[in-house]
């Protein structure tokens, strides 16, 4: 199955590839594809049928559901801790390091970049400031939050979170890359709750497999995180 291609309105799409997906925004200027998908490895050439600006990549975070066309863009946007793990999985292209605060402009479109470390170093989301919509990646869902694994640190995914919270009038939704699209903003206050419980061992799981590791699953109702057993 291809990837499924959805007009959000004249200079947004959202791209459905499979369990993930990306985003296209442009402005008068240029375009500026968010992730760039999983079984899909021409993202650029759709984005190009879609508009005739010139298009750039941004990641959210190099989990390999995101990075499955990266090989087309000779220069990628990312947070700089999210380098050494892309480069560790074969990750090719110049990284453009982008970081809380910064803002890319694509033409009467302002992106503001805000860090949200925890689900990977260098995780961030996208805040397109006019359309009051919050691109969220893999951190803000109500599907499955994958936490185990080296790279992951709930701590710093708790302190993330709450540092959202300074934002959280400056939106109306969140996308994000996986489950249910759009979601509230106050799904954030409760992936604080849930996210602190864990931290504070009171919060119930049970116990399972996944991908070789030992996990724990927390089904918090709102979301489920996947986290390691130590």
């Amino acid at each position: 199955m291809g990837c499924e291609i959805i007009k959000i309105n004249e200079n947004t799409w959202r791209m459905e590839d499979g369990m993930v997906r990306f985003f296209l925004l442009a402005g008068t200027e240029r375009a500026l594809l968010i992730d760039s998908g999983m079984m899909t490895h021409d993202a650029k050439d759709i984005a190009e049928s879609l508009t005739t600006l010139p298009v750039s990549l941004l990641n959210t975070h190099t989990d390999g559901d995101h990075t499955g066309s990266n090989a087309q863009f000779a220069e990628i946007y990312m947070h700089p801790q999210e380098e050494s793990l892309y480069r560790s999985k074969g990750g090719q292209g110049e990284v453009i390091p982008v970081k809380e605060g910064d803002i890319i402009d694509l033409g009467g479109r302002p992106l503001q970049i805000i860090d949200l470390p925890g689900h990977t170093p260098g995780s961030i989301a996208i805040l397109d400031v006019n359309a009051r919509v919050l691109i969220g990646g893999d951190s803000i869902q109500d599907g499955r939050i994958f936490m185990f694994g080296s790279h992951r640190n709930m701590a710093e995914y708790n302190r993330s979170m709450r540092e959202l919270m300074k934002y959280i009038d400056t939106f109306d939704e969140v996308w994000p890359s996986h489950s249910s699209i759009p979601v509230k903003p106050d799904l954030i206050p409760k992936l604080i709750e849930g996210s602190s419980a864990i931290l504070a061992g009171t919060a119930e799981y049970r116990e399972d497999e996944m991908r070789g590791n030992k996990i724990r699953v927390y089904d918090m109702g709102y979301t489920t995180f996947l986290c390691g057993t130590e």
